[in-house]
């Protein structure tokens, strides 16, 4: 897969794109990638996915509460071994959002990404204040010489519940579920940052995370067990969301202990893949008792990794 984060160098050849945010590149977004890449290897054209970055309501609805499933990146990393020829991220602005669906058609369909088919939704709406829709584009199509293909209202309506049912499941600490409607674990990714170092005095080193990107959807506060690949070898752990409450902490940290390793990490970048929920935060009453749970944590978690590499 090719990435372009600009309009330049994008494909000569003849083209087949589908257009979306596809945050979380869910199971409901993959049926939709794999019938873009088929169509493609069908009819000999290259297979394109548009994105926008920032999401238009991060620039349109500047106090829009809103948290992603993935970071830009992670969805870039997602996409990698897809099969998709173009990941092409557009940069969403106050003056692109002004295009008339006719200019954005001409200028980015046809005259940038070459396109002879464009697989869309039916509901979808583009241009200035989003007043075309899928029959404008047709038209639009017998003008500039490409296909429109209709994505059926039942493929979108999954595509919409999928990414909801997600984002209500991650808030309720539900990654099981979550990962189920992803069709692979959920992940945080950030850089390794020096503590305080109080997982060191209590007998369980963490690796302080920590997420520049402020709309990344953090689950609910607590404990969980966790997977990630360091320098090439997969290893396992324990995360905690929270506030340190035992210890009086005042911010929300994310803190790994990674079993049997002992690597220095520091400013590394990484990315932590949740695997299921132990159990919520709580405070105790003497850190006596929170090294007791988090001794017992750690059973479970190896307990977990036990059964389910001996599947």
């Amino acid at each position: 897969m090719k990435t372009r984060r600009n309009l330049n160098s994008l494909p000569d050849k003849s083209t087949v794109v589908t257009i979306g945010t596809f945050d979380g590149v869910h199971i409901g977004h993959q049926k939709i990638i794999k019938r873009l890449i088929k169509t493609g290897e069908a009819e000999g054209l290259q297979s394109v996915i548009l994105t926008f970055f920032p999401h238009p309501r991060m620039v349109l609805q500047k106090d829009s509460y809103i948290k992603l499933i993935n970071t830009i990146d992670e969805r870039h990393d997602i996409l990698e071994d897809s099969g998709l020829d173009f990941l092409v991220i557009k940069t969403f602005t106050h003056e692109f959002s002004r295009l008339s669906a006719e200019d954005f058609v001409k200028q980015i369909l046809v005259e940038k990404l070459n396109a002879k088919k464009v697989i869309i939704g039916y509901d979808h709406r583009f241009g200035r204040n989003r007043n075309a829709d899928i029959n404008n584009l047709r038209a639009f199509g017998e003008s500039y010489g490409f296909a429109v293909e209709e994505i059926s209202a039942q493929d979108i309506d999954d595509v919409a519940v999928s990414s909801t049912k997600i984002r209500t499941a991650l808030m309720d600490g539900d990654v099981e579920r979550a990962n189920s409607y992803l069709g692979y674990p959920f992940m945080l990714t950030g850089t390794v940052i020096k503590g305080k170092g109080l997982g060191k005095q209590l007998g369980f080193p963490t690796a302080n995370i920590h997420i520049e990107e402020d709309y990344k959807l953090i689950p609910k506060q607590g404990s969980y067990i966790v997977s990630s690949t360091i320098n090439d070898i997969e290893v396992y752990g324990m995360m905690n969301i929270g506030m340190n409450p035992t210890v009086s902490g005042v911010t929300q940290t994310i803190e790994v202990h990674f079993f049997d390793f002992e690597a220095d990490i520091y400013n590394q970048t990484i990315k932590i893949n949740l695997l299921q929920r132990i159990r919520d935060e709580q405070k105790f009453d003497s850190v006596e008792a929170l090294k007791h749970q988090l001794a017992n944590d750690k059973i479970t978690a190896q307990a977990y990794f036990t059964n389910n590499n001996a599947e």
